[in-house]
């Protein structure tokens, strides 16, 4: 794992410079040893010296020859990923179409097509110029569709991320920011999906490196104090274990390993528990040499010897020996009760199936050479393949729906006759519908889960068997969305609602048609636009429809004034609606200020209320349409997604100082039940800190109790200083920041 200290600048002269290159790229070449076949040196070469001259000049922002780049990533493939020659001659060139003067007919005529493909496919992710909105968005469904032509495209472009995640320190805050929000919301998820484990956590944790330093470092901090607790517990644990396994004749492994820093900080958040609190901060993991023949037998040996020491937890076993995720991740997991009452996660796998689990698709492919068991890959290229042709989709949506579709764990369920279907974990039996057919779905008006009737809303647990209902009456409606999360049941229900919308619409085109006419006006563009702009609707389409469901009246035409056969709307004065600073407490008439980039320019914002910002928070403004500009902390539970999704709109932020302007903030605070414990709270936040209180809430039952309180503070660190202060009085137990509501 990286630390977080800065790295010291680059300085090296020329000839230092060449000595290092030809040292990376040696290195390159022992990677690669046991696969190097006669003539494969010479491509190599071939490659390394034409990305390495066509790079000359460029340099990295860290200061280091541009070509270091190229050959990491390269080494990343083979080393992480386990990918060969072909990915590593495209690994070395995958800038030079974009960035120099080679064109991919020259990588054609050197290389042949097939690695022409690769870093053309590579040249049109990289290609992103934040224009609007959708462009980065659309940019991954460019990734997506090169994906289901050649996985590699997507093995090397995870390497490429990878590399630029490790050397990020030499990039400015917002570059930062941007491309650490970028990785966690779609290229982290993706080397999970693609079955790279380990790539995953280290994404995730550099992710957490940038966007939320201050809990990093502290995890980080307490992870390397409780280091030497945790080898003795884990020496304690495995003792036992491995006398038994040393008595069997297995050929095994057994060691600990630590959970990363953000898999454990999401562990806090969910649970609501400090770090002391996270019981598996490692996994103990049985690696066992067997033959393919006896690899189940021998897993469900080992798990029998650990649950006859240690108690397990029953609804804690995770069988993925029976039925492996479909990024080919087979494991036996189960959690048992180890030592001082300590919960334990175990892993049991075998050498080939660890080696899956940490170089994913390409591991997956080597070992299923041979065989004719159906790619578990093949068929979730293929249904990607399927939603991606319905080309009539939005991409900021699309990238939501590949989320939650595609990158979600998944779950196993059984039609009648007993076939197979993968589904994401909160699939519903609609879900279900419509990856059995689309018309079966658009039909659906129930289902049999284990022959008992449930709504086409219930969500599925791996392992159920399911029979649809159909009639030929039924048809999507609008709240069917809410009860679907395949990427296919969500286009299909949009467009069979697209459909009936337009056939509604119809019926209010003919009605306006009849009243325009009555006015003597005409279903002109010109009228058309200047009813949308009146009623405020974003198309034609939404303005029929409006007029057929009656909900725009169209009894104010009548104030309009008809010239030639054109409206004019009537120009109405309206009073300005008083615009209210964002929930702010001010003495004074001054607004907070804040101060953008490296100018002193002081600009009117609001605070996004989904994670309620305050002075001292790290925080970048977000510029919404309509708005102008919301204030959000960069761990709001949002950034992710409008960082990753519209990088262009994003504006580096820091606060001014002014403390005559207090902000609204909340508390959640847990404790014993004590007589008198309110007011020693109310003392310390009126009356010692003279911090003014604008609600109060208080739950108690059964010796506990739960409060809320809203109070007015002036930054962060008067806030903490309150926590600190609460938290020293006796029989508190927890006192943290909450967020409000989470907008969309």
């Amino acid at each position: 794992m990286e630390t977080v200290a800065q790295k010291p600048k680059y300085n090296l002269n020329e000839e230092q410079e060449k000595k290092l290159i030809l040292r990376e790229y040696r290195a390159l070449l022992r990677c690669l040893k046991s696969r190097i076949k006669p003539g494969d040196r010479k491509l190599l070469r071939h490659a390394f010296e034409m990305a390495a001259d066509a790079h000359k000049s460029m340099r990295r922002k860290s200061g280091e020859p541009y070509i270091l780049h190229p050959l990491a990533v390269a080494r990343i493939c083979v080393e992480e990923i386990g990918l060969g020659i072909r990915s590593t001659i495209c690994s070395l060139l995958h800038d030079t179409v974009e960035d120099t003067d080679i064109s991919l007919e020259d990588l054609q005529r050197e290389f042949g097509s097939e690695i022409a493909k690769i870093v053309d496919g590579l040249t049109k992710i990289s290609n992103v110029i934040d224009v609007n909105a959708s462009q980065q968005a659309e940019n991954f469904k460019k990734i997506l569709l090169t994906l289901t032509d050649d996985p590699r495209v997507i093995l090397i472009k995870l390497a490429d991320r990878l590399h630029n995640m490790r050397t990020l320190d030499s990039m400015k805050q917002e570059k930062q920011l941007k491309i650490a929000s970028e990785t966690v919301y779609v290229y982290a998820p993706l080397a999970h999906r693609m079955g790279l484990y380990n790539m995953k956590t280290e994404m995730e944790d550099l992710s957490m490196k940038y966007l939320e330093p201050d809990t990093y470092k502290e995890i980080a901090r307490k992870l390397s104090e409780t280091r030497r607790e945790r080898s003795r517990f884990i020496n304690e644990f495995i003792k036992p274990l491995r006398d038994k396994l040393e008595g069997t004749g297995l050929d095994f492994d057994i060691y600990g390993r630590p959970k990363s820093i953000h898999s454990i900080w999401n562990k806090m958040k969910k649970k609501g528990v400090a770090f002391e609190e996270v019981y598996d901060l490692f996994a103990i993991r049985v690696i066992l040499n067997s033959p393919p023949e006896r690899e189940k037998e021998d897993c469900w040996k080992v798990y029998s010897m650990i649950t006859d020491e240690y108690n397990p937890s029953p609804e804690r076993l995770r069988d993925w020996l029976s039925n492996p995720k479909s990024n080919g991740y087979e494991a036996l997991h189960t959690t048992v009760m180890g030592p001082n009452g300590k919960w334990v996660e175990v892993q049991i796998r075998t050498k080939r199936m660890n080696e899956i689990a940490e170089k994913g698709l390409a591991a997956h492919w080597k070992y299923k050479e041979g065989t004719n068991e159906e790619n578990r890959f093949d068929k979730w290229f293929s249904q990607i393949r399927e939603v991606i042709t319905n080309q009539d989709i939005d991409s900021v949506d699309f990238l939501q729906d590949f989320k939650t579709s595609f990158l979600a764990e998944e779950i196993y369920v059984y039609t009648p006759k007993g076939d197979v279907k993968m589904l994401p974990i909160g699939a519903s039996a609609l879900d279900f519908a419509f990856s059995v057919h689309s018309q079966v779905g658009s039909k659906c008006i129930g289902a049999k889960v284990n022959h008992k009737l449930v709504p086409i809303s219930h969500k599925l647990r791996s392992g159920d068997q399911v029979e649809i209902i159909t009639s030929n009456k039924q048809k999507p409606t609008e709240d069917w969305l809410n009860f679907v999360v395949t990427a296919k049941a969500r286009a299909r229900i949009k467009d069979a609602l697209k459909e009936q919308k337009k056939t509604i619409a119809e019926e209010g085109k003919y009605t306006l048609q009849r009243k325009l006419e009555a006015l003597g006006a005409a279903l002109n563009p010109h009228n058309i636009d200047e009813l949308i702009v009146h009623y405020k609707v974003n198309s034609a389409l939404d303005l029929y429809y409006g007029i057929a469901i009656k909900s725009i009246d169209l009894k104010e035409l009548k104030e309009y004034k008809v010239v030639g056969d054109k409206l004019e709307i009537p120009k109405v004065e309206k009073p300005l609606p008083e615009q209210k600073p964002a929930e702010l407490h001010i003495p004074r008439k001054d607004t907070e200020l804040i101060i953008f980039g490296e100018s002193s320019d002081k600009i009117m914002y609001n605070l996004a209320n989904c994670c309620k910002p305050i002075p001292g928070d790290d925080v970048f403004g977000f510029v919404t349409t309509g708005k102008g500009l919301t204030i959000h902390r960069t761990s709001c539970p949002n950034a992710p997604k409008l960082m990753a999704n519209y990088g262009h709109r994003i504006v580096k932020t820091k606060w001014a100082k002014n403390k005559e302007i207090s902000f609204l903030t909340g508390l959640k605070i847990i404790g014993m039940d004590d007589v008198g414990i309110i007011n020693k709270i109310t003392n310390i936040i009126s009356g010692d800190m003279r911090i003014n209180i604008a609600a109060l809430t208080i739950e108690s039952g059964e010796g506990l109790f739960e409060g809320t309180i809203r109070v007015f503070v002036h930054d962060k660190e008067e806030l903490e200083e309150l926590v600190e202060r609460l938290l020293a009085l006796d029989g508190i137990q927890r006192v943290e920041r909450f967020e409000t509501e989470t907008a969309g």
